[in-house]
């Protein structure tokens, strides 16, 4: 069995702002570009939310299509995400390429995850729409919507902008949450204090 890497990975096409998300919520200061595949071996990094309360967050290359095969990274990058124990799939919802459809490129990488592990495919996942921050006020609320809908996906949804930090207090409240739950029992005061660890 493997051991595990992290308590959460994070999945999604290069670009969709892994880096950018690890780099706001921790201690981890990844390389980040406007260009693919900048992240070529996990990143991992520790996620502050209180006095003692932590969890460890990695970054993984980013997945294409064709992963399950070798693809880019392939079976290393696939490897990485089977040894943690809840995986964000981060998607890019910003509208700069008329030509990107979000929901196609988040339904590929679902398609390699069970091509490549079913046990991976059916590991807990929550979709978290990125960089909207990069969306008009107007437009905003009809993206998402859109996108919602024709993404087939019924588990938790967060908003967030990795960019300006929109969202990523709730999100990893929320994962501190989760990782408290499935954990072995311990004392808890039900208040959750989020604090970013970030280095000077």
């Amino acid at each position: 069995e493997l051991k595990v890497l992290a308590d959460v990975g994070l999945l999604g096409m290069p670009n969709a702002g892994k880096s950018t998300f690890i780099t706001q919520v921790s201690n981890a200061r990844p390389r980040i570009a406007d260009y693919p595949f900048t992240t070529l071996h996990p990143n991992l990094g520790v996620v502050r939310v209180g006095l003692e309360r932590s969890f460890v967050i990695a970054d993984i290359p980013g997945l294409i299509e064709g992963a399950a095969e070798g693809a880019g990274l392939g079976h290393r990058f696939l490897r990485h995400l089977a040894r943690t124990r809840l995986l964000l799939h981060l998607v890019d919802v910003s509208m700069f390429d008329v030509n990107r459809d979000p929901v196609a490129e988040a339904i590929a990488i679902l398609n390699e995850l069970k091509k490549y592990d079913p046990a991976l495919y059916d590991k807990p996942r929550w979709l978290v729409l990125n960089k909207t921050d990069t969306l008009a006020p107007d437009d905003r609320a009809a993206r998402i919507a859109d996108i919602v809908a024709r993404f087939p996906w019924k588990g938790p949804t967060f908003e967030v902008s990795a960019l300006t930090g929109e969202g990523c207090v709730a999100l990893c409240s929320e994962i501190w949450k989760s990782m408290v739950e499935h954990r072995e029992p311990e004392p808890d005061d039900g208040v959750v204090d989020v604090r970013f660890e970030h280095d000077d």
